[in-house]
């Protein structure tokens, strides 16, 4: 299979996965990827334009929470089948995410635009995340830049 990072738009990319999903017969993959190309189309009208890299990550991102959250419901209702299903749909989404950027990569950068811009404090957090997220878009999630932005902050108070 060609990366789903290779040239071309996101929804070209899925829209290919899901011939060759049709082709291989993968029924669970082929579902999965028609709910995520679903989402990319609602997006796209809602945006007015199709979706950028940054936000098809968002997107499916967003799809891997909804599958975790619902695995582990399926958990605790006792529905172990059930929980293995979503956790494979799961699977399916990650080879969509780019290479995630390392948290000591990230804690540079945090650390370079305090210092930079001679931020403190929990206030700082919001100019923070908003630069770290523009800068690593689909290369991390918000909770983990929003965890080390906290840490870094703490240890420059």
């Amino acid at each position: 299979m060609v990366a789903p990072a290779s040239v071309g738009s996101p929804r070209a990319d899925i829209e290919r996965d899901i011939r060759e999903a049709l082709r291989a017969r993968e029924t669970e993959r082929l579902q999965t990827l028609r709910l995520l190309l679903a989402d990319i189309k609602n997006k796209s009208i809602e945006l007015g334009r199709d979706v950028d890299r940054g936000e098809f990550a968002a997107l499916v991102r967003k799809g891997i929470k909804q599958r975790h959250e619902a695995a582990q419901q399926y958990e605790q209702g006792g529905r172990p089948e059930l929980k293995d299903k979503e956790l494979r749909e799961a699977e399916h989404l990650e080879r969509y995410l780019p290479a995630q950027a390392s948290e000591e990569d990230l804690r540079r950068a945090i650390r370079e635009l305090v210092a930079e811009r001679g931020l403190h404090g929990p206030a700082a957090i919001g100019p923070v995340m908003k630069e770290m997220m523009k800068r690593f878009g689909g290369a991390t999630d918000g909770a983990t830049v929003n965890r080390v932005a906290r840490e870094v902050l703490s240890e420059s108070s």
